[in-house]
């Protein structure tokens, strides 16, 4: 969605970018998931840190359908190959998506240095935005060698936080701006308000499952910090709002002219 302003027609060629990839991602993941359940039959095992592949499922999983099947795991290797050159262009993905984020808020003053996140190389490339989100995934992603628990805790206040910056326009959408709400080529008409709710009470039961606890008893290691961390952000937010972004930042700049 970030980088709809950067699209022609971005008032109905990016609502229908966003409903084909959900969509086939969909179709894709359903299969993928289905593939990968029939495959499961001892779960202890998958999980099991003394297994092949150290307590990596998914590793686990392609490795003993191969050796089940003809002998040897090297076929399963090879596909856990192809999961990472797919997640090596999903990390790419991210980071393109989070710098041009880094680059729409600083443009809009809204990020501390903001003069400096928002410049362009010869390209039209936010190089600095660029550098900024890879130092800072790079960053996050090695907590992963002393933490695995501050690991997932990251991980799943990022799906959090996603979750509510979509839910939070919606929100508001379906309840304060609802009568003067001027919708675009591109809506629901009718449907658009029960669609809306449909989705802001999906955010809040998905806020509160990635905050369970994962496993039992829980302990120092155990426990799900991501409602700690979460909690953690809404204050440091919250209070440089207060403290100071109230007092200089003026909204989104709706025009730019080159």
């Amino acid at each position: 969605m970030e980088g709809t302003e950067e699209t022609k027609g971005a008032d109905r060629n990016g609502p229908k970018g966003i409903i084909s990839a959900v969509g086939i991602s969909i179709i894709v993941g359903w299969g993928y998931i289905i593939g990968i359940t029939y495959a499961v039959t001892d779960i202890p095992y998958l999980l099991s840190e003394n297994n092949d592949a150290g307590g990596y499922a998914i590793a686990e999983i392609f490795y003993q359908v191969f050796k089940t099947r003809y002998g040897n795991g090297i076929g399963g290797i090879i596909c856990l190959g192809i999961v990472a050159v797919a997640i090596f262009f999903c990390g790419m993905g991210s980071v393109t998506s989070v710098s041009r984020m880094a680059y729409a808020f600083s443009r809009d003053g809204a990020m501390p240095f903001s003069s400096l996140w928002h410049k362009v190389n010869n390209q039209d490339v936010p190089i600095y935005a660029v550098w900024l989100s890879v130092f800072i995934s790079f960053c996050m992603a090695l907590t992963s060698l002393g933490s695995i628990v501050a690991f997932e805790a990251m991980v799943s206040i990022a799906v959090i936080d996603l979750y509510i910056a979509y839910a939070l326009p919606i929100f508001f959408r379906v309840t304060l701006a609802r009568k003067y709400f001027v919708p675009g080529p591109f809506n629901l008409g009718r449907y658009g308000i029960i669609v809306g709710w449909v989705a802001v009470i999906w955010v809040v039961i998905i806020s509160i499952l990635f905050s369970l606890p994962v496993s039992y008893p829980i302990t120092i290691e155990t426990l799900n910090y991501t409602p700690v961390a979460l909690g953690c952000l809404i204050i440091l937010i919250l209070s440089y709002w207060i403290l100071s972004g109230r007092h200089w930042f003026k909204g989104p700049i709706t025009n730019l002219e080159h």
